[in-house]
């Protein structure tokens, strides 16, 4: 089944538009300027932005002048993803993250499941570490610095 770029466009702005909508219905938090209608509300206009573009074909032309390239294929990769087993990582790390973060805080969770993400996508065990040390720390200071959402300090809890 092939759909038009039309209707997937018009889709993804009435989806965009359904959560500015209901993002502009919550109540907001008083004494804070940001409330929690801003993340629903900026998704929301970013969908809407993006299916226009979808719409209107912007970037079509990209497609097309695309070079086509074959992609590599290790057999030993290729048997272990259909065996489906990858699909079952997501939850299974969602649930490590429901248990551990309270005993062990946000910093040192994160940094598991960053480092397990960035190894189950086949980044060299370098890069792992540097994305495991690196983004639970970008993360808490967003969520603690700017959106003052406290997180759990567990094991490591943070100066600021």
């Amino acid at each position: 089944m092939v759909l038009s770029d039309r209707l997937t466009g018009l889709f993804l702005v009435g989806l965009g538009a359904l959560a500015a909508y209901g993002g502009s219905r919550l109540p907001p938090v008083p004494g804070q300027q940001v409330g929690p209608s801003i993340f629903p509300l900026v998704v929301g206009i970013g969908l809407c932005v993006c299916g226009v573009l979808i719409a209107l074909r912007i970037g079509h032309n990209f497609e097309a002048d695309a070079e086509v390239v074959e992609p590599v294929v290790d057999d030993r990769a290729s048997r272990s993803l259909r065996s489906g087993w990858w699909a079952l990582l997501p939850p299974a790390l969602l649930l490590f993250y429901f248990f551990a973060v309270e005993p062990l805080g946000f910093v040192p969770t994160a940094a598991i499941i960053a480092g397990v993400t960035a190894i189950s996508l086949r980044a060299s065990l370098k890069m792992a570490i540097v994305v495991a040390a690196l983004s639970p720390l970008a993360v808490h200071l967003i969520f603690a610095k700017f959106l003052r959402v406290p997180l759990s300090p567990g094991l490591l809890p943070l100066p600021w």
